[in-house]
């Protein structure tokens, strides 16, 4: 097919190092990189484990592998786990599904969390001491059904609570927080990085939100006038746009700040299911030329330009192997411009891509393993 000019990577199959302890990931869906090129992730560990691969951890023991990780782990550029904490503790309330993390210019670790009641936010050290909680988990439980499970339903203008929050992306300038509010919610919020008080937020459009139920989304019928369920990331670009993922709805919607609607662009638009927008990062240029894109739909990673979202070329494919995605779920990029990529599911993973520069791809790369293993 024909080639286009596009960052280039290549899949580095042999980071990060093996985990400690006989360790193991759960589905993996956050992560973030540092200012010192630390790459933080968090996983769901034992809960999304077989018994017959945590056979260390269980009430009697079967063998000497394995146990889930801890939640947090933080690994420096050469792929060495550094730090490991997270899960319940004193004074806050742990998600019973945690999602998402974020180090802000302050040092300071954000996670949210789309269990069924994660209404609140937290925040750490990056040592892992408590610091904040922002809402109290639980607050959007409605009666029983008829199985007897708790139902809950979203508040998109309550304005001190969330809606399973999926990210967090602190901007230091302003030193606020754009919270993607989230897999019960339909909006965009955004706080105070320090007193974690709601500031404003918006829907779809910058429309007011609204939680009414929309139904499967239709790649024919005219765009949602709101977001649906997962809202997945709402990422700030160094001019002042925000990114949003409207993940379901198979689209990027760009705002100012303030949430005026800027304008949208449309991915992978047929795909129906989990949709395609999964989470954005933005290339290290000043101008932030390109978008990545975490498509955990259709296994790959979409690059756009930033100023037209057209879509110049992907990578990836669904696998196991290095290179290959199951659930491509979270995207980061370090300061040299290497990609860092989460999988949920049985994905289990953080694979890295190597930036080789600007050069000429093709538009669908498939697999894109080091040049000297092709």
């Amino acid at each position: 097919g024909a080639m286009v000019r596009a960052p280039m990577f290549e899949v580095d199959p042999l980071w990060p190092k093996p985990l400690p302890n006989h360790w193991l990931l759960g589905s993996t869906i956050g992560v973030f990189v540092d200012e010192r090129d630390h790459v933080w992730i968090i996983h769901r560990s034992s809960a999304t484990l077989n018994d017959n691969e945590r056979g260390a951890e269980l009430p009697k023991p079967t063998g000497e592998c394995c146990a889930g990780a801890p939640p947090v782990l933080e690994f420096d550029a050469a792929g060495t786990l550094v730090s490991s904490w997270g899960g319940p503790g004193q004074g806050y309330e742990w998600p019973s599904s945690n999602h998402g993390i974020t180090v802000d210019h302050k040092g300071n670790v954000w996670i949210g969390g789309n269990g069924p009641g994660d209404s609140h936010i937290l925040k750490f050290t990056r040592t892992g001491k408590f610091l904040a909680q922002y809402g109290r988990a639980n607050v959007h439980r409605g009666p029983t059904n008829a199985e007897g499970l708790s139902t809950y339903g979203g508040d998109s203008n309550d304005p001190r609570n969330f809606g399973r929050v999926a990210k967090i992306f602190v901007d230091p300038g302003a030193n606020e927080a754009y919270v993607a509010d989230g897999y019960l919610n339909k909006r965009v919020a955004v706080l105070d990085a320090d007193t974690g008080q709601l500031k404003r937020y918006w829907g779809a459009y910058g429309n007011k939100p609204d939680d009414t139920n929309l139904g499967p989304y239709d790649p024919d019928a005219p765009p949602a006038q709101q977001f649906r369920n997962p809202v997945h990331c709402a990422d700030l670009a160094n001019d002042g746009l925000l990114y949003v993922c409207d993940r379901v709805n198979d689209r990027i919607q760009v705002f100012q700040k303030d949430g005026t609607f800027v304008k949208e662009g449309f991915i992978a638009r047929r795909s129906l299911g989990e949709g395609s927008v999964w989470d954005l990062a933005f290339s290290k240029d000043a101008q932030q030329t390109y978008v990545y894109l975490a498509d955990g739909r259709n296994m790959k990673v979409h690059i756009l330009r930033r100023d037209t979202l057209e879509e110049l070329t992907s990578f990836g494919d669904g696998g196991r192997q290095p290179g290959q995605f199951f659930g491509v779920h979270s995207i980061a990029v370090d300061s040299k411009g290497n990609l860092y990529t989460t999988e949920t599911y049985e994905g289990k993973r953080v694979q890295k891509f190597v930036y080789r520069g600007i050069g000429s791809v093709r538009r669908n790369q498939g697999v894109i393993w080091p040049r000297s293993a092709r």
